[in-house]
Order: C-alpha cells, then sequence, then structure tokens
C-alpha cells in the first residue's frame, strides 16, 4: 500500500533556521536596534512565520508594529541573499526522495517559509521536480503550530492519517504534526534525513 511522506522544510529538508534567524536580526538591528537573543529564537520564535514573529515582538514590546513591513521586506530581502550564497545540491535529499517514489511513496513539502524562499530552497538543494506538491504559509489561512496545511495536503491526495508520515524538527511543527492525528518521526536537522530514516517501513 502507498503511504504519503510530508517534509518539513527549514531544518528537515534544508538546513536554512540559522539563516532564517541570522536574516531577521539583520533586519531587526538595522531597523529597530534589536536583536532577538538565541534562547528566545529556539524557545519562542523558532518554526513561525517571520509576520508571526513580528506580532509577538510587538506585543513583548521590543519593536513597533509601524516597523513590521519594513523589517518584513528586509527580511526577506536578506534570506534570499543567503540562500544564493549558501544553498547547494544536496544528492543525499536527492537519492532519498528518488528511492521514497520509486517505492510508491508520494512525498510532499509543507512548510511556515514563504512561497519565493521555498522555491528557491528547494530548486538550490535539487529536489523541486521531485516532489508532488509543495505548501507554503501563503496557501493557508492558519500556518503552523496550526495543523491546517498538514490536514490540506492529507485531503488532498485523499490518504487515511494512519498511512501518512510526517518529518518535522521545530516545537511548532511538531505541534502541527501531531495535532494532524497523522504518524510523526521527529528530527533534530537535516543530517538526520535520509533514506535510512525511512528504513523500518521500506
Amino acid at each position: 500500500m502507498s503511504k504519503l511522506i510530508i517534509f518539513d522544510l527549514d531544518g528537515v529538508l534544508v538546513d536554512a533556521c540559522e539563516w532564517h534567524r541570522v536574516a531577521l536580526n539583520q533586519a531587526l538591528k538595522e531597523i529597530c536596534d534589536y536583536e532577538i537573543s538565541l534562547e528566545d529564537h529556539y524557545t519562542t520564535f523558532n518554526g513561525i512565520p517571520t509576520k508571526v514573529k513580528l506580532s509577538k515582538l510587538s506585543e513583548m514590546g521590543h519593536i513597533n508594529p509601524s516597523q513590521h513591513e519594513l523589517v518584513y521586506n528586509r527580511k526577506q530581502k536578506l534570506s534570499i541573499e543567503i540562500i544564493e550564497k549558501n544553498a547547494t545540491l544536496d544528492e543525499t535529499k536527492i537519492n532519498m526522495i528518488k528511492e521514497l517514489k520509486n517505492r510508491g511513496f508520494v512525498v510532499a513539502c509543507y512548510t511556515n517559509s514563504i512561497r519565493k524562499t521555498a522555491y528557491l530552497m528547494l530548486s538550490k538543494i535539487g529536489v523541486i521536480d521531485l516532489l508532488d506538491y509543495i505548501l507554503t504559509n501563503q496557501d493557508v489561512n492558519k500556518s503552523k503550530p496550526d495543523p491546517e496545511g498538514y490536514e490540506f495536503i492529507v485531503d488532498f491526495f485523499k490518504f487515511k492519517k494512519e498511512d501518512v508520515i510526517i518529518v518535522e524538527d521545530s516545537p511548532k511543527g511538531k505541534q502541527a504534526a501531531y495535532a494532524s492525528g497523522c504518524n510523526v518521526i521527529e528530527v533534530d536537522n537535516p543530517s538526520d534525513v535520509n533514506i535510512d530514516l525511512f528504513k523500518e517501513i521500506l
């Protein structure tokens, strides 16, 4: 029986969490003279969309809401520059997805990144044309930790939840994955993500 595997992107298929952190902090420093500490990044901000991060920062009294658009636009520009410079072809991920598809699996990606950066990263590592579906935070009403995106992909392919595996790394991503009712594989970083991750089901 075929199964559906849904990968998160940042921290799962691509080691991009640090890229996003650096880009946002540089934008915040330039425009608001503020930076998110490493501790706050991992406990509060990791795995959620930039606009949600900015709203939280305003709620916490760190930045003015009037600065959101400037910070957001600058962060996206910096992210593109960092991805262009650092993302490279990843034969491990290419071979993993090819093997899964050869075994009859449907393979998708759901990310809290925006469409432009997500597609760029997937293209740079060489897997964008191998994926059966790509969903970004611009394609859903409620981003992670809400399970909407995962539930959408499951419904789109008409799979039963017991036949779906989600691969996640961040706390917010794991929350969304478990809330979807699907099977979840937790990983620490992209180096954990290779064909051996699925040896039990293969």
